[in-house]
């Protein structure tokens, strides 16, 4: 569900902090300065695609500057891919400034320091997408950032254009429509940054490590539910059981297996945590996929040595005493 900021419903004295406070909110954590002065005007409309935040905004005049102590007060681990509509950015990270305007986009990392300036009124699209999903795509985003691609190209065009739409229909899309365009956009700006920038050290992706992603993200996604079976894990990602359990092959693991360790290990996590101590061990077993609680029992004792009551005893018992030596 999408969210609307406007500094319209506040009073104009407090425009500048209110619009620091959404902007935190929809993007990540930073210092800011209007440069129109006291009385700023500015909105945002952010919401998500599956995992991708989108947020459009359009304000006043200003300047952006994440530092180092941002980032280590934050747990932002984001690609920031910014579309400019109107009205132009200047963008500074890793030694490079990006100038952005009329359709361009460029990335940012929130890992690192950067600055922005907007001189004038923009329009702009934010998205934020996670690391995995462009890196997977991309390699390491440290030679693309603040380097702007120019949608003149074909292929730069196509993904300018695309990235505008799923913005205009952030309110329409949902479900595993909305799972697969992510992707389709994903693959087009990793596609257009290989082309238009020319980096020799970037690479898209080759199918199957894509295919991978896309697995583990759909497995991820429905880990909770009991239904899922590798055939329903390979139909939502839209490949074969066979293809699958190939992909998976290479690290060792099968469709079946990576789903049953990935449920161990969510359960094994809840049972670690004190704030969850007061659920049962059924609860967990069941909130996490599993449907017969012995053969979750069976299954956690031959992955950690311990049954699941007396990991969480041990577990709590430990936390408990790290705790108390820490307080004397």
């Amino acid at each position: 569900m999408a969210v609307r900021y406007s500094t319209s419903t506040v009073h104009p004295r407090d425009s500048i902090s209110y619009w620091l406070e959404v902007a935190t909110k929809a993007f990540v954590r930073h210092e800011f300065r209007s440069l129109d002065g006291p009385s700023y005007r500015g909105s945002i409309h952010a919401g998500c695609l599956d995992n991708l935040g989108v947020s459009t905004f359009e304000c006043d005049a200003c300047g952006v500057d994440r530092s180092a102590r941002d980032i280590a007060r934050a747990d932002s681990d984001d690609i920031l891919l910014c579309l400019q509509l109107s009205g132009k950015g200047h963008f500074h990270q890793d030694g490079r400034q990006g100038a952005n305007e009329n359709g361009s986009f460029l990335l940012i990392d929130t890992r690192r320091p950067f600055s922005i300036i907007f001189p004038e009124r923009v329009r702009s699209i934010t998205f934020k997408i996670a690391r995995q999903g462009l890196e997977a795509r991309l390699g390491n985003v440290a030679g693309l950032t603040a380097r702007a691609i120019t949608p003149v190209g074909p292929v730069a065009g196509l993904a300018s254009g695309f990235l505008s739409m799923l913005s205009e229909r952030l309110d329409a899309i949902d479900g595993a429509a909305a799972s697969k365009l992510v992707e389709q956009a994903l693959d087009l700006v990793a596609l257009a940054a290989s082309v238009e920038l020319g980096q020799t050290g970037t690479r898209v992706s080759s199918v199957r490590s894509t295919a991978l992603f896309r697995l583990k993200s759909v497995i991820e996604a429905h880990l909770c539910e009991p239904s899922l079976r590798p055939a329903v894990a390979a139909a939502r990602t839209g490949i074969s059981v066979r293809y699958a359990n190939a992909l998976l092959s290479r690290e060792g693991s099968s469709v079946e297996r990576y789903v049953l360790n990935r449920r161990l290990e969510r359960c094994r996590e809840a049972l670690e945590d004190t704030t969850q101590a007061y659920r049962m061990i059924g609860e967990i077993a069941f909130s996490w996929g599993f449907s017969d609680l012995s053969h979750f029992a069976r299954r956690f004792r031959a992955a950690y040595g311990l049954t699941p009551r007396d990991y969480r005893r041990q577990a709590l018992a430990n936390g408990e005493s790290t705790r108390r030596a820490a307080s004397t």
